[in-house]
């Protein structure tokens, strides 16, 4: 272990892998004894880690499996194929793989066995975990976060765990202050369901911003929906622009509700923007090929499973020098054609 004046710096794998030549995640193999690595690269990776001073009692006890949990519950089912959490979930496995780490999924069910998170945990031996799209108040997600088991949270921040937090009180905050710059004053906003840290915020950032503009929010104007799921969208919006008061602009949960936002837009024989305005939240490909382009805010993902990554690992290989302030990811305002000027003033 190297000794930088009275302060001992941990080796890391990656500095191993470097002095070796070999790439992180097979150099953690080795570490962690994996038998199906052959024996000339164990011994270049042992012997570069001698001389660095890795601690090898730490990997003769097995304290560490190199192997991190990641906790994703999709409650709209359209699993990994989603556009946000796709993207992060996939630089989050990219940055813990050039570590040297693994990833395994936490579910339920283990073959026939059905267990709780912590248990799946437990029988898989994971270092740590990263818990993003979850209901953090569900009483099995707070068992785990409570266990000893090292985790890092995504959107929602947890006593005693690194978290990573996308900007969502700005998000907001823009869409709010971009559409009152073009003439808006009656602005709807359907929020995902209230179950998350991610929802609060952006509805206080809408409540916030409506007030500073000393600007009404008529019941029914702030109405829950949910993230995902086009079909409840489509239904609320309609529901909006039955109103004799109807809104002049909607500020949806997330992009995906935006298909839904325009099937019921064209049923009430409506065009974007010209007779009403929407905005969605994510910044995702696919709605930003659309014509109208949606205007949006973009969210880092990328960023967020990176630094989620890397609060983890930090977490895990620099014991006893943990800051546990959230860490917030900056959004940015896309100005597509879905949000227009408005008239009526």
């Amino acid at each position: 272990m190297r000794i930088w004046g009275v302060q001992q710096v941990p080796v890391t794998i990656r500095e191993i892998a470097d002095k070796c030549g070999l790439p992180a995640n097979l150099t953690g193999r080795v570490l962690n004894d994996y038998i199906e690595i052959d024996e000339q690269t164990r011994r270049r990776v042992l012997d570069a880690a001698r001389e660095l001073g890795f601690p090898m009692t730490r990997r003769i006890q097995g304290s560490f499996t190199r192997n991190l949990g990641v906790l994703f519950v999709d409650e709209s089912y359209s699993g990994l194929t989603h556009p946000f959490f796709a993207a992060m979930l996939n630089a989050f496995k990219a940055e813990v793989e050039a570590h040297g780490y693994d990833i395994t999924f936490i579910n339920h069910n283990i073959g026939a066995h059905h267990s709780t998170f912590l248990e799946h945990c437990r029988t898989r031996n994971v270092d740590g975990v990263c818990l993003a799209c979850v209901d953090f108040y569900s009483k099995e997600v707070e068992e785990l976060l409570n266990s000893d088991i090292p985790c890092v949270t995504v959107d929602h921040p947890w006593k005693g765990h690194p978290c990573v937090l996308s900007d969502n009180r700005s998000g907001l905050k823009l869409l709010v202050d971009y559409a009152v710059s073009l003439g808006h004053r009656r602005i709807a906003f359907i929020s995902g369901q209230r179950n998350s840290e991610v929802t609060e915020a952006r509805i206080t950032a809408f409540t916030e911003a409506m007030k500073a503009h000393d600007l009404p929010i008529p019941k029914g104007y702030l109405v829950e929906g949910r993230y995902d799921e086009t079909d409840v969208v489509r239904a609320l919006v309609s529901k909006l622009l039955d109103r004799l008061d109807r809104p002049t602009c909607i500020l949806l949960p997330d992009d995906a509700s935006y298909f839904g936002a325009q099937e019921a837009i064209r049923e009430h024989e409506l065009r974007i923007p010209a007779d009403i305005s929407v905005a969605g939240y994510d910044g995702i490909r696919l709605t930003q090929s659309l014509r109208p382009q949606l205007t949006t805010v973009r969210q880092n993902s990328e960023e967020l499973g990176r630094r989620a990554a890397l609060q983890l690992i930090e977490r895990l290989e620099h014991p006893g020098a943990e800051k546990f302030e959230p860490l917030t990811i900056p959004v940015n305002l896309i100005k597509g054609a879905t949000l227009g000027w408005c008239n009526e003033w």
